[in-house]
Protein backbone atom coordinates (compact mmCIF):
# COMPACT_ATOMS: atom_id res chain seq x y z
CA UNK A 1 0.00 0.00 0.00
CA UNK A 2 1.16 3.28 -1.15
CA UNK A 3 2.25 5.46 1.80
CA UNK A 4 0.51 8.46 0.28
CA UNK A 5 1.63 10.64 3.22
CA UNK A 6 5.47 9.98 3.29
CA UNK A 7 4.66 10.45 -0.75
CA UNK A 8 3.75 14.00 -0.26
CA UNK A 9 0.36 13.62 -1.38
CA UNK A 10 -2.46 16.01 0.01
CA UNK A 11 -5.34 14.31 0.57
CA UNK A 12 -7.65 17.21 -0.41
CA UNK A 13 -5.93 17.88 -3.56
CA UNK A 14 -6.57 14.64 -4.37
CA UNK A 15 -10.11 15.09 -3.42
CA UNK A 16 -10.09 18.32 -5.73
CA UNK A 17 -8.39 16.34 -8.70
CA UNK A 18 -11.01 13.99 -8.27
CA UNK A 19 -14.02 16.80 -9.49
CA UNK A 20 -15.04 16.73 -5.64
CA UNK A 21 -16.83 13.48 -6.06
CA UNK A 22 -15.88 11.31 -3.13
CA UNK A 23 -14.09 7.98 -3.73
CA UNK A 24 -15.56 4.39 -1.96
CA UNK A 25 -14.59 4.54 1.87
CA UNK A 26 -11.88 2.02 0.93
CA UNK A 27 -8.74 1.48 3.40
CA UNK A 28 -6.13 -0.66 1.73
CA UNK A 29 -5.62 -3.73 -0.99
CA UNK A 30 -6.76 -6.88 0.50
CA UNK A 31 -6.33 -9.60 -2.01
CA UNK A 32 -6.05 -10.73 -5.27
CA UNK A 33 -7.64 -14.05 -6.68
CA UNK A 34 -6.94 -16.42 -9.69
CA UNK A 35 -8.22 -19.29 -11.39
CA UNK A 36 -6.21 -22.37 -11.81
CA UNK A 37 -6.01 -25.28 -13.77
CA UNK A 38 -4.15 -26.77 -10.92
CA UNK A 39 -4.31 -25.78 -7.16
CA UNK A 40 -1.49 -27.54 -5.90
CA UNK A 41 0.94 -26.31 -9.10
CA UNK A 42 -0.54 -22.62 -8.17
CA UNK A 43 0.20 -23.09 -4.41
CA UNK A 44 3.42 -23.84 -4.74
CA UNK A 45 4.41 -21.41 -7.21
CA UNK A 46 2.55 -18.47 -5.24
CA UNK A 47 4.38 -20.43 -2.00
CA UNK A 48 7.82 -21.39 -2.95
CA UNK A 49 8.86 -19.33 -5.49
CA UNK A 50 6.61 -15.54 -4.73
CA UNK A 51 7.42 -16.56 -0.73
CA UNK A 52 3.95 -16.38 0.07
CA UNK A 53 2.44 -18.09 3.21
CA UNK A 54 -1.04 -20.07 3.33
CA UNK A 55 -2.88 -19.23 5.93
CA UNK A 56 -6.42 -20.74 7.07
CA UNK A 57 -9.52 -20.54 4.48
CA UNK A 58 -13.06 -20.40 5.84
CA UNK A 59 -14.45 -23.91 6.21
CA UNK A 60 -17.84 -23.38 4.90
CA UNK A 61 -16.39 -22.95 0.99
CA UNK A 62 -18.32 -25.55 -0.67
CA UNK A 63 -15.20 -25.34 -3.65
CA UNK A 64 -11.32 -26.07 -4.04
CA UNK A 65 -9.35 -23.74 -3.33
CA UNK A 66 -6.25 -22.25 -1.11
CA UNK A 67 -5.75 -18.94 0.60
CA UNK A 68 -2.24 -17.09 0.74
CA UNK A 69 -0.75 -14.38 2.97
CA UNK A 70 2.31 -11.52 2.65
CA UNK A 71 3.87 -8.84 1.54
CA UNK A 72 0.63 -6.70 3.09
CA UNK A 73 -1.95 -8.60 0.54
CA UNK A 74 -3.99 -11.88 0.25
CA UNK A 75 -3.93 -14.05 -2.89
CA UNK A 76 -6.98 -16.47 -2.92
CA UNK A 77 -6.50 -19.84 -5.39
CA UNK A 78 -9.87 -20.92 -6.46
CA UNK A 79 -9.34 -24.28 -8.52
CA UNK A 80 -11.16 -24.28 -11.98
CA UNK A 81 -14.24 -26.68 -11.88
CA UNK A 82 -13.47 -27.42 -15.68
CA UNK A 83 -10.02 -26.75 -16.11
CA UNK A 84 -10.31 -27.24 -19.99
CA UNK A 85 -12.24 -24.73 -20.78
CA UNK A 86 -9.77 -22.35 -19.36
CA UNK A 87 -8.02 -20.02 -22.19
CA UNK A 88 -5.21 -21.65 -23.43
CA UNK A 89 -1.85 -20.81 -21.17
CA UNK A 90 -0.27 -17.86 -22.60
CA UNK A 91 3.19 -18.41 -24.36
CA UNK A 92 4.63 -15.41 -24.95
CA UNK A 93 5.49 -12.78 -22.00
CA UNK A 94 4.02 -9.30 -23.18
CA UNK A 95 4.87 -6.66 -20.06
CA UNK A 96 1.62 -4.99 -21.34
CA UNK A 97 -0.63 -7.75 -19.99
CA UNK A 98 -2.68 -8.04 -16.75
CA UNK A 99 0.21 -8.71 -14.05
CA UNK A 100 0.70 -8.06 -10.07
CA UNK A 101 3.74 -6.27 -9.31
CA UNK A 102 6.55 -6.55 -6.64
CA UNK A 103 9.78 -4.44 -5.27
CA UNK A 104 12.54 -7.04 -4.95
CA UNK A 105 14.09 -6.30 -1.34
CA UNK A 106 17.97 -7.26 -2.95
CA UNK A 107 19.45 -6.89 -6.54
CA UNK A 108 17.36 -7.34 -9.96
CA UNK A 109 20.35 -9.25 -10.54
CA UNK A 110 19.72 -12.13 -7.72
CA UNK A 111 16.05 -12.28 -9.07
CA UNK A 112 17.00 -13.27 -12.29
CA UNK A 113 19.33 -15.60 -10.88
CA UNK A 114 16.89 -17.40 -8.66
CA UNK A 115 14.49 -17.71 -11.56
CA UNK A 116 16.95 -19.32 -13.87
CA UNK A 117 17.78 -21.52 -11.26
CA UNK A 118 13.94 -22.59 -11.11
CA UNK A 119 13.65 -22.67 -14.61
CA UNK A 120 11.30 -19.83 -15.22
CA UNK A 121 11.08 -18.00 -18.27
CA UNK A 122 11.18 -13.80 -18.25
CA UNK A 123 11.89 -10.68 -19.90
CA UNK A 124 13.25 -7.37 -18.64
CA UNK A 125 12.65 -4.03 -19.32
CA UNK A 126 13.88 -0.90 -18.12
CA UNK A 127 12.15 2.90 -17.96
CA UNK A 128 13.60 6.08 -17.44
CA UNK A 129 12.06 9.30 -16.33
CA UNK A 130 14.01 12.11 -15.29
CA UNK A 131 16.89 10.44 -14.75
CA UNK A 132 15.53 7.98 -12.76
CA UNK A 133 15.45 4.20 -13.99
CA UNK A 134 13.08 1.36 -12.95
CA UNK A 135 13.98 -1.96 -13.92
CA UNK A 136 11.36 -4.52 -14.91
CA UNK A 137 11.16 -8.26 -14.77
CA UNK A 138 8.04 -10.48 -16.25
CA UNK A 139 7.20 -14.06 -15.67
CA UNK A 140 4.13 -16.21 -15.68
CA UNK A 141 2.65 -18.32 -12.89
CA UNK A 142 2.00 -21.87 -13.97
CA UNK A 143 -1.57 -20.16 -15.61
CA UNK A 144 -0.07 -18.00 -17.69
CA UNK A 145 -0.79 -15.00 -15.35
CA UNK A 146 1.64 -12.46 -15.77
CA UNK A 147 4.22 -11.78 -12.57
CA UNK A 148 6.43 -8.51 -12.45
CA UNK A 149 9.76 -7.70 -9.75
CA UNK A 150 10.63 -3.99 -10.81
CA UNK A 151 12.62 -1.38 -8.66
CA UNK A 152 8.95 1.01 -9.43
CA UNK A 153 9.70 2.27 -5.91
CA UNK A 154 12.56 4.46 -7.56
CA UNK A 155 9.82 7.05 -8.76
CA UNK A 156 7.95 9.49 -6.75
CA UNK A 157 4.28 8.79 -6.40
CA UNK A 158 3.00 12.04 -8.02
CA UNK A 159 -0.40 13.23 -7.94
CA UNK A 160 -1.96 14.45 -11.15
CA UNK A 161 -3.85 17.74 -10.14
CA UNK A 162 -4.96 20.79 -12.61
CA UNK A 163 -3.98 24.34 -12.39
CA UNK A 164 -7.44 24.95 -10.93
CA UNK A 165 -6.76 22.94 -8.12
CA UNK A 166 -3.68 24.86 -6.77
CA UNK A 167 -5.59 26.69 -3.92
CA UNK A 168 -7.07 22.97 -3.22
CA UNK A 169 -3.24 22.08 -3.01
CA UNK A 170 -2.51 24.57 -0.29
CA UNK A 171 -4.90 23.42 1.95
CA UNK A 172 -4.24 21.27 5.34
CA UNK A 173 -3.96 17.79 4.70
CA UNK A 174 -7.47 16.42 5.42
CA UNK A 175 -7.87 14.10 8.25
CA UNK A 176 -8.02 9.96 7.58
CA UNK A 177 -11.25 8.54 8.74
CA UNK A 178 -10.46 7.27 12.30
CA UNK A 179 -12.80 4.01 10.47
CA UNK A 180 -9.13 3.79 8.42
CA UNK A 181 -6.58 3.85 10.99
CA UNK A 182 -6.99 0.67 12.25
CA UNK A 183 -4.59 -0.59 8.43
CA UNK A 184 -0.81 -0.47 9.69
CA UNK A 185 -1.78 -1.99 12.83
CA UNK A 186 -3.59 -4.62 11.48
CA UNK A 187 -0.82 -5.87 9.35
CA UNK A 188 1.14 -6.15 12.10
CA UNK A 189 -1.07 -9.01 14.01
CA UNK A 190 -1.77 -10.37 10.68
CA UNK A 191 1.96 -11.18 10.83
CA UNK A 192 2.40 -12.22 14.34
CA UNK A 193 -0.82 -14.31 13.68
CA UNK A 194 0.56 -16.31 10.42
CA UNK A 195 4.14 -16.51 12.46
CA UNK A 196 2.62 -18.04 15.62
CA UNK A 197 0.38 -20.52 13.68
CA UNK A 198 3.43 -21.25 11.49
CA UNK A 199 5.54 -21.70 14.42
CA UNK A 200 3.83 -22.68 17.31
CA UNK A 201 6.63 -23.71 19.72
CA UNK A 202 9.32 -21.73 18.76
CA UNK A 203 11.79 -19.60 21.20
CA UNK A 204 11.39 -15.91 20.08
CA UNK A 205 15.22 -15.83 19.77
CA UNK A 206 14.56 -18.36 16.97
CA UNK A 207 11.58 -16.99 15.11
CA UNK A 208 13.09 -15.01 12.26
CA UNK A 209 15.41 -17.73 11.18
CA UNK A 210 12.12 -20.15 11.48
CA UNK A 211 10.09 -17.55 10.11
CA UNK A 212 12.21 -17.38 6.98
CA UNK A 213 12.16 -20.99 6.43
CA UNK A 214 8.54 -21.54 6.20
CA UNK A 215 7.75 -18.21 4.49
CA UNK A 216 9.83 -17.89 1.23
CA UNK A 217 12.12 -15.20 -0.38
CA UNK A 218 11.41 -11.58 -1.59
CA UNK A 219 11.02 -11.59 -5.06
CA UNK A 220 10.21 -8.30 -7.15
CA UNK A 221 8.78 -7.34 -11.10
CA UNK A 222 10.33 -8.90 -13.45
CA UNK A 223 12.82 -6.37 -15.19
CA UNK A 224 13.71 -5.59 -18.82
CA UNK A 225 13.81 -1.89 -19.58
CA UNK A 226 10.11 -0.05 -18.65
CA UNK A 227 7.22 1.23 -15.28
CA UNK A 228 6.91 2.69 -11.04
CA UNK A 229 5.73 2.79 -7.01
CA UNK A 230 6.29 1.50 -3.53
CA UNK A 231 4.17 -0.65 -0.87
CA UNK A 232 4.86 -2.04 2.34
CA UNK A 233 5.57 -5.86 2.96
CA UNK A 234 4.71 -8.23 5.32
CA UNK A 235 8.21 -9.24 5.68
CA UNK A 236 11.87 -7.35 5.44
CA UNK A 237 14.60 -9.57 5.08
CA UNK A 238 18.38 -9.44 5.11
CA UNK A 239 20.54 -9.13 1.94
CA UNK A 240 21.17 -12.92 1.67
CA UNK A 241 17.69 -13.97 3.69
CA UNK A 242 15.75 -12.87 0.52
CA UNK A 243 16.09 -15.69 -1.93
CA UNK A 244 15.64 -18.51 0.45
CA UNK A 245 12.46 -19.84 -1.05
Amino acid sequence: MVNTASAGVNKAAVAAAQGGHRALPLASLNHISVVCRSLESSLSFYRDVLGFIQIRRPGSFDFDGAWLFNFGIGVHLLQAEDPESLPPKKAEINPKDNHISFTTCESMEAVQRRLKELGIRYVQRRVEEGGIHVDQIFFHDPDGFMIEVCTCDNLPVIPLVTHLDAAAACAPPAVVAPSCKRVSNQHQQQLSTIVTAAVPEVPPTAATAQQQSVGGGCVGEVVDPAASMSASAMMTCSEHACMQV
